[in-house]
């Protein structure tokens, strides 16, 4: 047993990188409490593990007093001064107590600490890989499914995809290919445990990546995402470059880029848009395809604006069930209060006081404020389906700009 057992920790070291050290103070613990359990739980003993030949010895660790009240922990001075002249009370004498069929046990008891050992190294191995992966996207198979996750194998583990993070009405089916982002990884007790999600606004950041070598390299920069996923979605380009046009660099020639991610995603609609630093062109971008004619900001309030937007255009900007107007302040950071011209035009009417001190903050912005590509005659603009509501009076909506994220 002991050549075997040397034999292999040796091969744990080279193939497994457990340090055969640890190995040992380990098979030592666990041969005390065998031994503790197999011949008397009361007594202090020690194991020692002879690293050169294998051997393995047991010693009862009893304490030198003058007089003994338990034999198992204490041993007379008369008997210690017998064995060395130099023991005096307090001292620790070691006594061997190796059992004969010790060999037996010890060897039941290296099994176990071996194979738990090879388990703990194989789950920190695996952790240690894909702790990597944290936060990036990667391609997964799926496996199985049952009524909380969608379970995906991603090589050595298998990660699993809640309901929050599926895409609405997207069908998972065995042994299909899906990109899945690593939105965390956990180093449980049953071992490493990877959650991945279809729904993540860095998954659409890492798609783009993907896609745009501009992105990638740091030429164009994706400033902020909203996203309604498996629907549609709302993308801040902007450029590092002069000469770049950060939308039409994404969009791609006649939007190969951006269809390519669509499809990805089972047709989740993009908008994208540029991102500037005069906040009332940028909102005016985010409402795209809504015209704008007015952003007006609200000095009570610095996160909050007012739009204006012929009457035609109402019902486009809101979008369908609020959702441009959503994703717009998802992306800006502002609360969005959307009004048609003829809205606003009867508010000054009636509080011409309280308008003119608005409108010290009022921007005028270009009615072609829509999303535009100009980095080629191929090159097509981002387009958005957002369907035409039913026009109402007035809508305001309130987003937190870290929910943009």
């Amino acid at each position: 047993m002991s050549k075997e057992l040397l034999g292999a920790l040796d091969t744990l070291e080279s193939e497994k990188g457990i340090k055969k050290e640890v190995v040992i103070e380990a098979l030592e613990a666990a041969l005390v409490s065998a031994y503790k359990r197999n011949y008397g739980q009361a007594q202090n003993v020690e194991v020692d593990f002879d690293q050169i030949k294998g051997n393995i010895h047991v010693y009862a660790v009893k304490e030198v007093v003058e007089d003994v009240f338990d034999s198992r922990l204490e041993v007379s001075l008369q008997d210690a001064l017998a064995i060395n002249r130099a023991y005096e009370i307090g001292d620790d004498i070691r006594f061997e107590v190796t059992p004969k069929n010790f060999g037996r046990i010890a060897a039941q008891t290296a099994k176990q600490v071996i194979m738990q050992r090879v388990r703990e190294a194989e789950r920190g191995i695996i952790y240690d890989e894909y702790s990597q992966y944290e936060n990036e996207i990667v391609t997964g198979e799926v496996e199985r499914q049952d009524n909380r996750f969608v379970y995906v194998s991603l090589g050595k583990v298998e990660a699993v995809m809640g309901r929050s993070d599926q895409l609405p009405g997207e069908v998972y089916r065995i042994h299909d290919k899906i990109k899945v982002y690593v939105s965390k990884v956990e180093n449980a007790t049953k071992g490493p445990q990877v959650f991945v999600s279809r729904t993540a606004p860095d998954l659409l950041k890492r798609l783009f990546e993907q896609e745009v070598p501009e992105i990638f390299d740091g030429i164009v920069e994706i400033v902020s995402i909203a996203r309604e996923a498996g629907d549609r979605a709302k993308v801040a380009v902007r450029s590092n470059n002069p000469n770049v046009d950060p939308v039409g660099t994404c969009v791609g020639p006649k939007g190969q880029r951006v269809q390519t991610i669509v499809n990805e995603l089972h047709g989740e609609n993009m908008d994208i848009v540029e991102w500037t630093d005069d906040q009332a062109v940028f909102i005016a971008n985010a409402l795209n395809p809504a015209e704008v004619l007015d952003v007006i900001f609200d000095p009570e309030n610095e996160r909050g604006c007012t739009v204006v937007v012929p009457d035609y255009q109402l019902s486009l900007a809101i979008g369908k069930r609020g959702q441009n107007a959503r994703l717009a302040a998802k992306l800006t950071g502002f609360k969005i209060d959307i009004k048609s011209e003829t809205e606003a035009s009867d508010i000054m009417d009636a509080n011409p006081d309280d308008v003119a001190a608005a409108e010290t903050e009022t921007t005028e912005v270009a009615s072609d404020a829509a999303v535009q590509s100009d980095a080629g005659e191929d090159e097509e603009p981002a387009t958005s389906d957002a369907a035409v509501a039913t026009p109402a009076s007035e809508t305001a909506v309130d987003e937190s700009a870290s929910d943009a994220e």
